[in-house]
C-alpha cells in the first residue's frame, strides 16, 4: 500500500489568507523527505472543520495525517475535540512523547492538548501550530509511524 501523508493546517487566520502558513510547509517537507506521498489542506479552526478534514483524509485512504494548530487554549483550539469524533482507538503515548519534548523547549508544551490515535486504518496526530512545535514534532511521528501502518496492515509486533 502506498505511503501517503495529510497534512491540515487549522488556522483561521491562514484559512482566510492573512497568515502565511509556517508549520504545515515544514510537516510536509520532513514527511516528503522520509518518503511519503503528502499533500497539505489548510483549514479554519472548529471541531466541526477538523473532523470534516480527518473524515476526508481517512476517505481518501491517507494512511498518515498530521494537524498543526488548534491544540491550545484559546476559545477556537479545537481540534483535539474534533480528532477525537473521528479517531478510535486513542495512542496517548505519542501525544505524551510529543508535550514531553516541547516542554523541554518551552513550559508553554505542556499546555498542548493535541491527541493520536488511528480511524480505519489511518494514523493522525495533532501536533501544535507553532514551527518550532511542528519541526520537534515530526520527527516523533515519523518514528513510529512505519510501524504504526504495519500494525495497521495486520503485521506482526
Amino acid at each position: 500500500m502506498a505511503r501517503t501523508a495529510r497534512v491540515i493546517t487549522v488556522s483561521d487566520r491562514s484559512a482566510r489568507g492573512e497568515r502565511e502558513d509556517a508549520g504545515g510547509p515544514i510537516a510536509v517537507a520532513a514527511l516528503q523527505a522520509a518518503g511519503f506521498e503528502t499533500d497539505g489542506v489548510v483549514i479554519a479552526d472548529g471541531a466541526a472543520s477538523v473532523e470534516r478534514a480527518l473524515r476526508a483524509a481517512v476517505a481518501d485512504g491517507i494512511r498518515v495525517v498530521v494537524t498543526t494548530g488548534g491544540t491550545g487554549l484559546a476559545p477556537r483550539d479545537q481540534t483535539p475535540e474534533g480528532t477525537t469524533r473521528v479517531i478510535e482507538r486513542a495512542i496517548p503515548g505519542v501525544a505524551e512523547e510529543l508535550r514531553r519534548r516541547s516542554t523541554a523547549q518551552t513550559p508553554h508544551g505542556m499546555l498542548s492538548r493535541g491527541v493520536a490515535g488511528t480511524a480505519a486504518g489511518t494514523f493522525v496526530v495533532n501536533l501544535p501550530g507553532s514551527p518550532a512545535a511542528v519541526a520537534s514534532g515530526v520527527p516523533v511521528v515519523l518514528s513510529v509511524a512505519s510501524h504504526v501502518i504495519a500494525q495497521l496492515d495486520g503485521g506482526d509486533h
